[in-house]
C-alpha cells in the first residue's frame, strides 16, 4: 500500500469537507489576531504569516478589509502545519492541562510561602540563583497588604516572581546547568 500526498488527500476530500477545513483555519487565524501584541510573539508562526496578523490586528473589527485579511490569513495557513500553533495558542491562552497545572502549582507554592517563611529557605536552597531578598520583601509587603485590606499588588507580584523563575529555571535546566533544579 502507498501512502498518498496531501494532494491526493485534498482530491479526496468533498468540496464540503475543504470548507470546513479552510474555515477551521481561518478561525484558528482569527483567534491569532484576538491576541495581544505580547502573547502573539510567544508563538512561532512564519513571518508572512506573523506580519498578516499583525496587519489584521490594526483594522476595525466590522471593516470588510479585515474580512479579507482573515480570509488571507486562512489562506496564508494551508501552508503550514496548524498543530502546532494550536498547540501554543492553547499554551498562551492557558487552555493546555499542562499549563493550568504548571500555575496551579505555582499558586500553591505562592500559599506555602506566605503561610510559611521555612518555604523561602528552600526555594533558595533549591535555586541557588534566586534574589532571596527580593523575595522576602515581597513576601513581608504582601502580608501586610493582606493585614490592611489593601489591593493584592504584591501578593500578585510574588506569583509572577515565581513564573519568572520557574522559566529561568527550566532554560537553565535546557543548557544542561548543572545547579539547575526544578521548582
Amino acid at each position: 500500500m502507498t501512502s498518498t500526498t496531501s494532494a491526493d488527500e485534498q482530491a479526496l476530500l468533498s468540496k464540503t469537507q475543504r470548507k470546513k477545513a479552510m474555515a477551521e483555519l481561518q478561525a484558528l487565524g482569527e483567534d491569532l489576531v484576538d491576541l495581544s501584541p505580547d502573547r502573539l510573539k510567544k508563538i512561532d508562526l512564519p513571518e508572512d504569516l506573523r506580519a498578516a496578523v499583525r496587519v489584521a490586528q490594526g483594522m476595525r473589527r466590522q471593516d470588510d478589509a479585515r474580512r479579507r485579511q482573515l480570509q488571507f490569513i486562512g489562506r496564508l495557513m494551508r501552508d503550514v502545519d496548524a498543530e502546532p500553533i494550536r498547540r501554543s495558542l492553547a499554551v498562551v491562552r492557558g487552555d493546555s492541562a499542562d499549563e493550568t497545572a504548571r500555575l496551579h502549582r505555582l499558586e500553591r507554592l505562592r500559599s506555602e510561602l506566605l503561610a510559611d517563611e521555612k518555604v523561602l529557605f528552600r526555594l533558595a536552597s533549591e535555586t541557588p540563583a534566586i534574589d532571596l531578598q527580593h523575595l522576602r520583601s515581597l513576601r513581608r509587603r504582601a502580608l501586610l497588604e493582606q493585614a490592611q485590606g489593601k489591593p493584592p499588588r504584591c501578593y500578585r507580584e510574588i506569583f509572577q516572581f515565581l513564573k519568572a523563575l520557574e522559566s529561568e529555571v527550566e532554560a537553565l535546566s535546557t543548557i544542561g546547568d548543572p545547579h539547575a533544579h526544578e521548582l
